[in-house]
């Protein structure tokens, strides 16, 4: 069992830079594949980024592929988002994520344990 709880969302002015957090319960945190999602209003849940339990390869959806970066830190059992050059149109809920094995995969069907989720608002 894991209890994945996010933070770091709030409102932001384009251009500007967040890091969201996902802090994990569990001893086994390290072997987690981890990932972020996100949904905005009325849209489906989306990929953001995801990285591998035992390797750390990481992997960006196109639109913040250059802008976003994910890394974990296996000691602290916390995954972290730094997100830069913010645009409007990534207001979201941002979604912690874990699933079990070693492959990032795209589709949040495959992520067992979620969080609640942080609101990220980006002005124009």
């Amino acid at each position: 069992q894991v209890q994945l709880v996010e933070s770091g969302g709030e409102l932001v002015q384009a251009g500007g830079s967040l890091r969201l957090s996902c802090a994990a319960s569990g001893r086994t945190f390290g072997s987690y594949t981890m990932a972020w999602f996100r949904q905005a209003p009325g849209m489906e849940r989306e990929f953001v980024s995801g990285i591998s339990a035992s390797t750390g390869e990481t992997y960006y959806a196109v639109s913040v592929k250059g802008r976003f970066t994910i890394s974990r830190d296996n000691a602290k059992n916390v995954v972290y988002l730094q997100m830069n050059s913010l645009k409007p149109e990534d207001t979201a809920v941002y979604f912690c994520a874990a699933k079990t094995g070693r492959v990032v995969v795209f589709t949040r069907f495959d992520y067992v344990y979620w969080g609640q989720g942080t609101q990220v608002t980006v002005s124009s």
